[in-house]
């Protein structure tokens, strides 16, 4: 029993001479038809005759089933009372079987444009996050057996009453665009989980965020679909998120945290810089011997130069009449 994609091993001829033959067919059908209306042959030999004349139009009629067509990135999945068979991927006119169900699936790439949905990151924060998924079916066979496309089935009513369900490869689509999402959000969920929002201040500074990531956290999230869609036969091409914001009710909060930590990254590097120049100054003097400092005016000056390099308004000059000692 075969349980992944095979090619298709069967009779398969092409379409422009069998149609050629088919339809030379039925013109003779009909020919001998009207001939043997209008011949003068015993009773009970044309009775048989025009009897045989109308099984071969009937099995004329079966032959035409068995004509497909294949546009570039379509297959067809061939069915025969039950068994797969195989699948076609080749472009052209072809003739098979008529007793083949001949399955069609489409091959091309597709977008989902998820909306984006609230979940949780690492720190339990709730987040907003979106994701775009490029993707399109690999294995024929896992996605025309092993995805429920039945359920979403077309149900239509005719006018005297009959009802027929329409299972055509749009609605398949339909059904694996839906297999697509659902396992979209639950791996997009998992990743989220892994990492944190952004970089809070007991944080490392090359800890991977959702914020930061980039390309590492799409890969993983490509990674991801591919492991739980596999068993639909579906390829993810590219998978990224392109949206990630704090959720409404804490957005207001994290705001102002992001602010604070702006602010204390900010008077960090001043007091860094501020230190590295009363250095330098210190320095200066005592190598080029311009003062003689004792400690408390080494101290004094310090806090002066910090005082006038940290503060945030500009620095208001007193002017001092007296001696250095007063």
């Amino acid at each position: 029993m075969k349980t992944n994609e095979v090619p298709f091993s069967g009779v398969k001829l092409p379409g422009i001479p069998m149609l050629i033959v088919n339809l030379l067919f039925f013109i003779g059908i009909v020919v001998a038809f009207i001939w043997l209306v209008s011949s003068s042959l015993n009773e009970t030999l044309m009775v048989a005759l025009i009897i045989a004349d109308c099984v071969l139009f009937i099995v004329n009629l079966i032959l035409w089933g068995g004509f497909m067509q294949i546009e570039p990135n379509e297959a067809r999945v061939m069915i025969f009372f039950g068994k797969y068979e195989g699948t076609v991927k080749q472009n052209g006119y072809f003739w098979v079987n008529p007793f083949y169900n001949k399955s069609k699936l489409t091959l091309r790439a597709r977008n989902l444009d998820a909306d984006p949905i609230k979940v949780n990151d690492k720190n339990g924060n709730p987040v907003m996050i979106g994701v775009v998924v490029v993707w399109r079916v690999d294995d024929t066979y896992k996605a025309a057996f092993n995805v429920d496309t039945a359920s979403l089935s077309s149900v239509t009513t005719a006018a005297n009453g009959s009802v027929s369900v329409v299972n055509t490869a749009a609605h398949k689509m339909v059904a694996y665009e839906n297999f697509v999402k659902v396992q979209s959000d639950a791996a997009l969920r998992n990743v989220a989980g892994l990492y944190a929002y952004d970089q809070t201040g007991t944080a490392h500074e090359n800890e991977l965020t959702l914020r930061n990531g980039g390309e590492e956290v799409n890969d993983i999230l490509e990674s991801q679909l591919n492991e739980r869609l596999s068993i639909a036969g579906i390829q993810v091409i590219e998978a990224r998120i392109n949206y990630l914001a704090y959720a409404p009710e804490i957005a207001a909060v994290m705001l102002r945290r992001q602010q604070a930590d702006a602010i204390i990254a900010a008077r960090e590097k001043i007091v860094d810089g501020a230190v590295g120049m009363v250095k330098m100054a210190l320095t200066k003097l005592s190598d080029e011997n311009i003062i003689e400092l004792d400690e408390d005016k080494k101290a004094a000056m310090v806090s002066n130069l910090l005082v006038v390099l940290c503060s945030e308004e500009n620095a208001q000059p007193v002017l001092n009449a007296g001696t250095l000692h007063q």
